[in-house]
């Protein structure tokens, strides 16, 4: 995408990253903010608060950390731990389309939602022990990029930096906020990039002085301010850091459009031994599976399923 200042009465809507320069420093940034996307994606699977809440963060990291990459395919970041919540994930296509999925033990959830409340504070309490990963993957012609950070609390934001700090050598500073309105689930995320100049590769290019200017001018940013729908996000941009020039550039637009279908059902089931599909079917002989993504149950009637798995013919309806 081609970042193209904009005018600067252009006000975008909803579920969008902005991304933004600082021009005095060169520093760069971008702001993901996030409303009925993020409600759809949290809604579809009717989470407890707090399960909710952490998937919401890691969807919002994801779309900052995924529109920073120049990649056709698919970002993917994900959590694997030991905890009350097992996986997470979150993927974003080059187009924009968000994804999210968790999944978590329900029995354990209630107990610490008892002991600790409904938000999630450190997420040590909820996720325990476990990895961060981040996946490129631009199809089977493209080599995977991959790349993984021992979880580091209290929040997942802490995770990234030091991704960040220890695997790209750079230095950067994360807001990100979730919260759960009368009109629904919104969410937040602000990226600020201490990057390497192109010609001379030396971070020292910014000042010490400018960049702990920049984060603390951040920081001032609170969490209602990252998920407010009423303020558009220039405005919020320009009220952090106006005092040192800062540009706009042209924003991508989010969707939360899933990516599953009847055929990738069928092309799942076909993969399968039969004795094991016979095993995933109901008493009646049918089978239904459903995408963990947007909870979309998918239906094989007992001749269908008969048909696809003698191979003489399909179900495309």
């Amino acid at each position: 995408m081609t970042e193209e200042e904009r005018p600067v009465d252009y006000t975008p809507d909803d579920d969008l990253v902005q991304p933004f320069l600082i021009e005095r420093t060169g520093i760069r940034g971008r702001y993901v903010r996030l409303g009925s996307v993020l409600d759809t994606i949290l809604q579809r699977a009717d989470l407890p608060d707090p399960v909710a809440s952490l998937l919401g963060e890691l969807v919002a990291l994801g779309s900052l950390l995924g529109s920073t990459l120049k990649y056709d395919g698919i970002f993917t970041l994900q959590v694997k731990a030991d905890g009350a919540l097992k996986t997470m994930v979150s993927d974003m296509t080059s187009s924009g389309s968000l994804r999210g999925y968790v999944g978590y033990d329900a029995d354990a959830v209630s107990q610490l939602r008892q002991e600790v409340g409904d938000q999630p504070e450190d997420i040590v309490e909820w996720l325990g022990e476990g990895y961060m990963a981040f996946t490129v993957d631009q199809g089977e012609n493209s080599e995977r990029y991959q790349g993984m950070v021992e979880l580091q609390g209290p929040r997942l934001a802490d995770s990234l930096r030091h991704y960040f700090r220890q695997s790209q050598q750079i230095n950067a500073g994360i807001l990100v906020a979730v919260s759960r309105t009368e009109h629904g689930w919104r969410g937040g995320a602000m990226l600020l990039e201490r990057l390497p100049d192109s010609t001379k590769g030396d971070v020292t290019d910014i000042l010490e002085e400018d960049w702990r200017r920049a984060l603390i001018l951040m920081s001032s940013c609170t969490e209602d301010e990252l998920v407010d729908s009423s303020i558009s996000a220039e405005r919020l941009i320009f009220r952090l850091f106006h005092e040192d020039g800062v540009r706009v550039f042209d924003p991508q637009k989010l969707d939360s459009n899933c990516r599953c279908s009847r055929e990738k059902v069928l092309n799942v089931i076909r993969s399968l031994p039969e004795d094991q599909v016979r095993d995933l079917s109901h008493e009646d002989g049918s089978v239904t599976m459903k995408c963990e993504f947007c909870n979309t149950d998918y239906h094989l009637s007992p001749q269908e399923l008969d048909m696809l798995l003698q191979g003489t013919g399909t179900t495309e309806s």
